[in-house]
């Protein structure tokens, strides 16, 4: 009896789905690549960090999406240097022409930093946003080749002198 109903609901919702959404399932996307910040952007007399970043993009509306976004930093680095994670989501805006995807997102959320440093021990979180874009160039049918840029600060850590900025470049899935 309850397998009717589970699929009398599955049939109802294959019902709602109309053959247009159907085909915005394909603007979704993952990426998993290589970050780089610029320097002090955290905290002073750190230097520029490397890392990664992976980011999920769901389309909700026409050209209108909602990104995660979550990237880590420090990784390879000595004790002094702070290992960071930043966890930040928002809205994106998408084009796309012959292929290739242009955006634009605002990302808030926030960061974490931790070194094992004695001298000169970091522990803290914060607030961040990110506002940038970036262009996908596709490569294969359903994936890519992401380059983008932010503008991405801590307004109650980041130094005054910091350089505000990241670079992302990695691979894309398109679903």
């Amino acid at each position: 009896m309850m397998g009717w109903r589970i699929l009398f609901l599955l049939a109802m919702c294959g019902f709602l789905i109309s053959p247009a959404s159907g085909a915005e399932l394909r603007n979704h996307d993952a990426y998993f690549g290589y970050s780089r910040t610029g320097s002090d952007l955290f905290y002073p007399n750190v230097g520029a960090l490397n890392g990664w970043d992976a980011a999920l993009h769901i389309h909700v509306k026409p050209f209108l999406g909602i990104e995660g976004d979550v990237a880590r930093y420090g990784i390879g680095a000595s004790a002094q240097t702070p290992k960071t994670t930043t966890v930040m989501a928002g809205p994106r805006v998408t084009l796309k022409v012959l292929g290739v995807g242009l955006f634009v997102h605002g990302l808030l959320g926030g960061e974490h930093s931790a070194n094992s440093a004695s001298n000169a021990p970091i522990s803290g979180e914060s607030m961040t946003y990110a506002v940038g874009g970036g262009v996908d160039f596709p490569i294969l049918p359903f994936f890519a080749w992401r380059i983008a840029g932010d503008r991405i600060a801590s307004p109650t850590l980041s130094p005054s002198n910091s350089t505000k900025a990241r670079f992302n470049t990695g691979l894309v899935f398109r679903f």
